[in-house]
């Protein structure tokens, strides 16, 4: 905690953040601890940011990652350096990074590759990449994790919990927001991101997934050359897809490719229910063909079937305007408190989403819809879903590509006919015939123990205690001559009313007198409504 004070205050954060706020008289408090006595940073507003996000290590760098794919949100001079965050962190020393490799490959270098570069090709905030060569001719690239991160990790995660569990403790609100879960959803991540064997994994079921494809292309990884602390993998050259202009200058048609983009996100979400929830633009390339090419496979979300079935049905009711169908779907989850009034809640949905229809990226302010939707939350009790956390993350994610690739993008328009496409085979006819598909061998499998089970539970009951039946056997006689007497009953209302009406409808007058025809109405009705 001292520490990040001591490194916000240098930076002049503190300043950024507090100055013509009631909260100003912090700056001037915060001087007197003596971890601040020394002369501050010169440095410009953006670098000053970056800068600090660095010194305090991987997790806010993480951060700045996910906020430089926001250039909507942010200053262009503090956009231009987040940006920098994406494969611009300090490189360790060459030596070390050999030692490390050779530790993980039980093998010098020399005998692991036939060319090694030392000089690292990227550096980010848990890793670094060098460029190889196999002794099969075969070109890579070689990730090793930097020597003693998981401790910084852990400690900063720490940190985390104890500003979280401040926070549910100090603001009401706070607890339906889960700060505490989502924190550890967020450690969970981070540290299978540690693990390069489950990295190689996820990039050889990603790759498997889109093995043929014409949207992305994912490379190739060498398991002989990969452990717990180091990975290698095919080297690929392309464009990347922060470089508008080399994409231009190639061919590229931007528009294509921002819908690509938006269709591989729900490919993964929806289809393969597998995604890669790191998509700033530092991991993504263009090939010459004009496909994706993914790396750094550290970070994939996955989705329980009922909140990947929930969420289908939201986008399409989003889609279709249907807020009724949105606030419904938000209750019968349990997202929002069951007492919720639909008709209130719709209204509130369709007041925060209706302006955003057919209106271009560049048009349409996610910050003010984010801000208003959180109000909403507040109004109606939504709480925080930790386990969706790394969705909406890439959710932002896309729309920061979408955005700088073609702002013109229909995000909508895009995404519906996949969605649609998606619940047919899910519900529908063909949904119907894979589901029989898939269970039709358990069920032969099955089948002959049906007899077997029959018989296990006649025998059962006929071995159950003489006293348990009798109780089953009075609530039985109890149901049905309640049924029977309310049948009754039923019947006997509807033929009194037809006896006062009858009359009527075939013009005899044989009852002429009204009261008495009201009030055999009134006696149908009574033996109708008793129970």
């Amino acid at each position: 905690m001292i520490k990040i004070n001591r490194v916000l205050t240098y930076y002049q954060i503190d300043k950024m953040v507090l100055t013509d706020t009631k909260y100003s008289w912090l700056i001037w408090a915060n001087l007197i601890l003596p971890w601040n006595w020394r002369k501050k940073s010169a440095a410009g507003r953006g670098e000053q940011i970056r800068l600090a996000l660095e010194e305090l290590g991987p997790i806010f760098i993480k951060l700045g990652q996910a906020l430089s794919t926001r250039k909507d949100l942010l200053p262009q001079d503090i956009s231009i350096e987040l940006v920098k965050l994406q494969d611009d962190c300090p490189p360790f020393d060459e030596v070390h990074s050999k030692q490390l490799i050779e530790e993980g490959l039980k093998q010098t270098v020399e005998e692991a590759f036939a060319e090694f570069d030392p000089i690292p090709m990227a550096s980010a905030s848990i890793a670094q990449v060098h460029a190889a060569t196999l002794h099969s001719g075969t070109e890579v690239v070689v990730k090793v994790v930097r020597p003693d991160i998981k401790p910084v990790i852990e400690q900063d995660v720490a940190i985390m919990f104890g500003l979280a569990k401040l926070f549910e403790a100090a603001v009401q609100i706070a607890k339906r927001l889960h700060p505490v879960e989502v924190v550890a959803e967020f450690e969970k991540t981070i540290l299978d991101e540690l693990d390069m064997m489950r990295e190689a994994a996820n990039a050889t079921q990603l790759r498997r997934n889109f093995e043929d494809s014409d949207l992305l292309y994912v490379p190739e990884i060498y398991w002989s050359h990969t452990s717990q602390s180091v990975m290698t993998m095919e080297r690929i050259y392309g464009i990347r897809i922060s470089e508008t202009e080399k994409l231009i200058e190639a061919g590229i048609d931007l528009t294509d490719l921002s819908a690509k983009g938006v269709v591989i996100f729900f490919t993964q979400v929806f289809k393969h229910n597998f995604f890669h929830a790191d998509m700033h633009p530092g991991n993504i390339f263009v090939l010459p063909d004009g496909r994706y090419a993914a790396i750094d496979f550290g970070i994939m979300g996955t989705l329980a079937p009922d909140d990947q079935r929930y969420l289908a049905e939201n986008f399409l009711a989003f889609f279709n305007r249907d807020y009724l169908r949105v606030s419904e779907l938000h209750i019968e989850s349990g997202w929002v408190p069951k007492g919720t009034p639909v008709n209130e809640f719709e209204s509130a949905i369709r007041s925060v989403c209706e302006p955003i229809w057919d209106r271009p990226l560049k048009d349409i302010s996610f910050g003010l819809v984010l801000m208003r939707l959180f109000q909403t939350a507040r109004r109606f009790g939504m709480e925080v879903q930790p386990q969706l956390v790394l969705l909406q993350k890439t959710l932002l994610n896309i729309e920061g590509l979408g955005r700088q690739l073609d702002d013109e993008l229909d995000l909508w328009d895009t995404a519906k006919p996949f969605l649609e496409d998606w619940m047919q085979e899910r519900v529908g006819p063909k949904g119907l015939v894979k589901n029989i598909k898939a269970n039709l061998p358990f069920w032969i499998e099955q089948a002959p123990q049906l007899p077997g089970l029959l018989h296990a539970s006649l025998h059962k009951m006929a071995h159950m205690d003489m006293h348990q039946q009798s109780d089953q056997i009075a609530r039985l006689e109890k149901q049905i001559e309640a049924q029977t007497t309310a049948q009754r009953n039923r019947t006997i209302g509807v033929l009194i009313i037809l006896f006062a009406l009858l009359p009527g409808l075939v013009n005899q007058d044989w009852i002429n007198e009204s009261w008495l025809q009201v009030v055999l109405i009134v006696t149908g009705a009574y033996f109708i409504i008793k129970k």
